[in-house]
């Protein structure tokens, strides 16, 4: 289901100006503080009136300010779950998720509730007020009651932001089962390089209220001049790949795709599952020739498509592995010892436990 947003507001001396269109299961609107991303999300709520507008979702016209069309915020049968779960205190989790389904017309009702309840793993939780709740446990049933309402999209707006690392780590599973298994196209804002090169189909760029990119994940990834600074360190390349077997008497999972093999720890989904893998630029080290008795695990033949500048003393080496684009952050001596210059053979070197991927599991 395609997403288009053409949009134009301001909000005091605030302007924003963007537009896209996204096609893919989960749109992440990327941006630090400030750079308009609720502001985004509110207006396809139908939560404030913009000045210029055209908001389709699935073909369906929700905003058109040209044409006069403003469907209120209640019938554009969009979910909405944000930073805290803002759950009613007085409801038990039954109470929440029953609340879902109160404004959807039963006509319109496709969502069960048992499939809910299973996929995010809140059935023995219905008893309990939101107090018995962990962070994580209130997020998920935030997200229950939102997807209860049957929507045509679901907006998160920095639904992990108020979570600590371990909270992040549970439900980012769950969240990534509602992406594979659902069928209903996710909106999810975040600041949060990990979380979106983990999750996200398209993304978004945005900065001071204006779209400074958007394409797909692994595009978006490799730039690493569009990530803020403090963040810039977890960029890097993305893979999207297949499990291909797991080593029982190592406790780690052999994923596959045209690029090659990469070893993770843990165990990852059954064999033949997809699953995403994020390699961080400053966690590659190339060589010219395939390596021989080291301890990293993954080694990817390319080609060098692209050699940029990355500071003082410092380039960013990018490789062709079979289609999919490898970032390596290296030192000018380095690339300058190893002679690297574009249409060389190179090998992208990396450790098994710099890989950073789905959260393993039992299998």
């Amino acid at each position: 289901m395609s997403l288009m947003v053409e949009l134009r507001h301001a909000q005091g001396s605030f302007e924003l100006d963007l537009a896209f269109e996204s096609k893919g299961p989960l749109t992440a609107i990327f941006g630090a503080s400030g750079s308009g991303k609720t502001t985004l999300v509110n207006a396809i709520a139908g939560l404030i009136r913009p000045r210029h507008a055209r908001i389709l979702v699935g073909g369906t016209v929700l905003t058109d300010t040209d044409a006069g069309i403003a469907v209120p915020p209640h019938r554009r049968r969009i979910g909405y779950v944000f930073q805290d779960a803002r759950l009613f205190p007085h409801l038990s989790v039954e109470g929440n998720l029953g609340y879902g389904q109160w404004f959807t017309p039963r006509a319109e009702r496709y969502a069960s509730r048992t499939q809910i309840l299973e996929l995010l793993g809140i059935g023995h939780l219905l008893a309990r007020k939101p107090r018995d709740l962990s962070g994580g446990e209130k997020q998920r049933v935030a997200i229950g009651r939102a997807l209860l309402s049957s929507p045509r999209l679901l907006l998160m707006d920095e639904p992990l932001a108020s979570l600590d690392q371990k909270r992040k780590d549970e439900i980012m599973p769950y969240l990534e089962r509602l992406r594979d298994e659902t069928g209903i196209p996710i909106v999810y804002v975040s600041h949060s390089v990990a979380e979106v090169m983990r999750m996200a189909s398209d993304v978004a760029v945005l900065s001071e209220g204006r779209l400074l990119a958007f394409g797909p994940a692994p595009d978006i990834a490799r730039r690493l001049d569009l990530i803020p600074a403090e963040e810039r360190e977890e960029g890097g390349a993305i893979i999207d790949m297949t499990v291909a077997a797991h080593e029982e008497g190592f406790g780690m999972t052999r994923l596959t795709a045209a690029a090659g093999d990469v070893f993770v720890p843990g165990f990852i989904g059954p064999p033949g599952s997809p699953a995403r893998v994020r390699i961080r630029a400053r966690d590659v080290m190339l060589a010219t020739e395939k390596p021989r008795n080291i301890s990293a695990l993954n080694i990817l033949r390319g080609t060098v498509a692209e050699i940029s500048d990355a500071g003082f003393s410092s380039v960013n080496v990018t490789l062709d592995c079979a289609g999919a684009a490898v970032l390596a952050r290296i030192t000018r001596k380095s690339a300058a010892g190893l002679g690297l210059a574009p249409g060389h053979t190179a090998y992208a070197v990396v450790k098994a436990v710099s890989v950073s991927g789905p959260a393993p599991g039992t299998h």
